[in-house]
């Protein structure tokens, strides 16, 4: 059996912490599974760079070119098999059982507002079952992981939002083992289909703090310092649509956090691929719901209660949720848990977004 050689050392510690080790610098990217942002295994409390993530010079845009010819587009769209999805993020994709589907009944009611919820499978349909997906791709040495993006509101249609940690480690943004490859995002994932379509990254986007020496910075410092934010311009559907044609989209907000402000946060949590006591195998898309505050530990993150796993990176925290329509504005995406920042367990932790987001969004769009 092939071995992959990023795999981190050591065993799981809990349901809440396996394999959620920092990608990035000091810590070895696993080649295998795309864990929240974490500091490294029984290291100090996290204490973020006062030079903002370690980067020197200011924070600019760093571009990545995906997709950009019929062939290439055509290639990732067969890459990604229903057996593929269900088992991305899987450390030994190889002997790891297909995960049985999630046929948990929908229902047509709308969630009462302002429900509290830790955990839950997401049945209650409206638009964010259409513009929010699993978002899929392969690392530079070969093995496959998954995280969570969301489709949003823009001038070219076609802007998609997610964590910098789900597109690349930090390190030279030339460097081909810095970005991962056969990005793919499918909105609307359910148990290993594609029911609105899929889509490869014409274009990426994350902040320049992430070119640092992976020798003396971590991903963790990156994302401390609120730089966790990753954009994607989606190739057109096969009929030339751009995505928010196909999917709709939610609003994107950029301003200061609110104190106990109710926000919603979805993902595709599948950690239960590689411990068999985490509930989640990213077969459908999980919901939670709660007050808002800051991490002690980090706080330029903000989070709620809420038990999603490695896979959930990148999924929307949204603000003003109407639980009739299933829209609201996507004020954050999901970094890590209280592991990093601090706080009780279970929370999960966003990336607020802010000017550096507001740069990158409007480098998107434009596109």
């Amino acid at each position: 059996m092939r071995i992959p050689p990023h795999r981190p050392s050591g065993h799981p510690g809990s349901t809440r912490r396996p394999l959620r080790h920092a990608i990035g610098a000091t810590v070895a990217v696993s080649a295998a599974v795309v864990a929240l942002v974490t500091p490294a295994a029984n290291a100090a409390p996290h204490t973020p760079s006062s030079t903002g993530g370690g980067a020197a010079g200011p924070d600019t845009t760093t571009t990545h070119a995906g997709a950009t010819t019929a062939p290439e587009r055509d290639r990732i769209n067969a890459y990604w098999t229903p057996e593929r999805m269900k088992l991305a993020g899987a450390m030994v994709p190889e002997i790891t059982p297909v995960p049985k589907d999630d046929n948990t009944p929908d229902d047509p009611r709308p969630l009462p507002a302002n429900t509290p919820d830790s955990g839950a499978v997401w049945t209650h349909g409206g638009a964010v079952e259409k513009n929010v997906g699993r978002l899929f791709f392969t690392f530079s040495d070969g093995y496959d992981g998954s995280c969570t993006a969301t489709v949003v509101t823009s001038a070219n249609r076609s802007t998609v939002i997610t964590a910098a940690h789900c597109l690349r480690g930090v390190g030279s943004p030339s460097a081909d083992d810095t970005w991962n490859h056969n990005l793919y995002f499918v909105p609307g994932y359910r148990n290993g289909t594609k029911p609105l379509g899929g889509f490869s990254a014409k274009a990426m986007a994350t902040s320049s703090r992430w070119d640092v020496d992976p020798a003396t910075t971590e991903s963790s410092d990156v994302a401390a310092a609120g730089f966790d934010t990753g954009l994607l311009v989606a190739n057109p559907a096969a009929e030339g649509k751009p995505i928010e044609d196909v999917t709709g989209s939610q609003r994107i907000g950029f301003g200061k956090p609110v104190a106990e402000e109710f926000v919603h946060a979805f993902g595709y949590p599948s950690n239960g691929l590689n411990d068999t006591k985490d509930k989640y195998v990213g077969s459908r898309m999980i919901h939670c719901a709660g007050p808002s505050h800051p991490g002690p530990k980090v706080p330029l993150l903000w989070g709620e209660t809420c038990d999603m796993s490695a896979g959930s990176s990148g999924g929307p925290h949204l603000a003003h949720f109407d639980t009739r329509t299933g829209t609201g504005t996507v004020v954050g995406v999901t970094t890590t848990d209280e592991e990093l920042a601090g706080g009780p367990a279970p929370t999960l932790y966003a990336t607020r977004f802010g000017d550096s987001a507001h740069r990158l969004y409007d480098w998107a769009q434009s596109r």
